[in-house]
């Protein structure tokens, strides 16, 4: 007859006692059943705690790719923005050398070659231009009118002392280096905001990261920018004279604190208008005392 328990012999090592323990088949059945299903689970734990360890492995490399692509970028376009300041800081001397000698370039030659594209200089031509610039007689009388005085940016636009330069810097709100396409002058909100140069009124409205601004054009592809405002006095196509109030300042986009905004534009390129606001502060050091505006 066979029994429907299994039975468990224990010895005690000392005293010698046995000891018998009755199992059923179905309780050790089910044991069994247990452990395996225990096994299971233990195998699918440890094949998911597997899974997700390479998962992060290649998140964390990942994110290194992504944070050297980053890295990168931006040291690209710190070097294509420096490379389009100096472009347009020559461009703008290249004017300016222009304007102080009367030099004026005409396209010269039948129409066919006019219409063929034909009015870039070559290499030679630009060295021979710049050999008669550079020869050229530097007491020679410049031709200024009024008209030519007032092109050029030359006053302060608001003023208050410099809190941010030109160029690269730490944007104040990512901490990250960024390119500062103006300068930051301190100004309360409310206070007159004066055109630098004659010029006519491009746009005024809000544009990202400069809340309300006010764009000038003027001659020989110059913009100057007013930004960060509170109300404006102008509307577009209206043409301003140097030293009239074009706006009010105030804290608009993105800003830490009330202040001016005011950048310089070459053909769309962004330039130092240090030189503009030094030659307008050795302007006000005159004996006349003299306020920019």
């Amino acid at each position: 007859m066979k029994q429907s328990y299994f039975i468990v012999v224990l010895a005690h090592s000392i005293h010698g006692r046995l000891r018998r323990i009755h199992i059923p088949h179905q309780v050790a059945y089910a044991v069994l059943a247990l452990a395996l299903l225990g096994c299971f689970s233990l195998f699918g734990i440890v094949s998911s705690y597997l899974r997700m360890v390479w998962k992060v492995a290649n998140y964390n490399n990942l994110r290194q790719e992504v944070q050297s692509l980053r890295t990168k970028y931006q040291a690209l376009e710190r070097t294509a923005n420096q490379t389009n300041q100096q472009l347009a800081t020559l461009q703008l001397f290249a004017s300016e050398v222009s304007a102080a000698y009367g030099i004026k370039r005409r396209a010269e030659g039948s129409p066919d070659i006019i219409h063929q594209g034909r009015l870039v200089p070559t290499l030679n031509e630009s060295l021979a231009e710049y050999d008669f610039l550079k020869t050229a007689r530097i007491g020679r009388p410049r031709r200024n009118t009024t008209l030519e005085l007032n092109v050029q940016p030359a006053l302060w636009p608001v003023t208050g002392r410099l809190m941010s330069f030109f160029g690269d810097r730490v944007d104040p709100f990512s901490g990250l280096d960024a390119f500062h396409s103006g300068v930051d002058i301190s100004a309360p909100i409310g206070t007159p905001v004066r055109v630098t140069a004659d010029g006519v009124v491009s746009t005024t409205g809000s544009m990202s990261g400069y809340g309300r601004v006010v764009v000038i054009n003027h001659p020989s592809g110059l913009q100057t920018y007013y930004a960060h405002l509170s109300r404006f006095l102008v509307f577009p196509g209206q043409g301003v004279r140097m030293g009239e109030v074009i706006a009010f300042s105030g804290a608009t986009g993105r800003v830490t604190t009330p202040h001016l905004h005011y950048e310089v534009r070459l053909r769309g390129n962004p330039v130092n208008p240090y030189k503009f606001l030094q030659a307008s502060a050795f302007a006000s050091s005159s004996p006349q005392k003299e306020v920019p505006f």
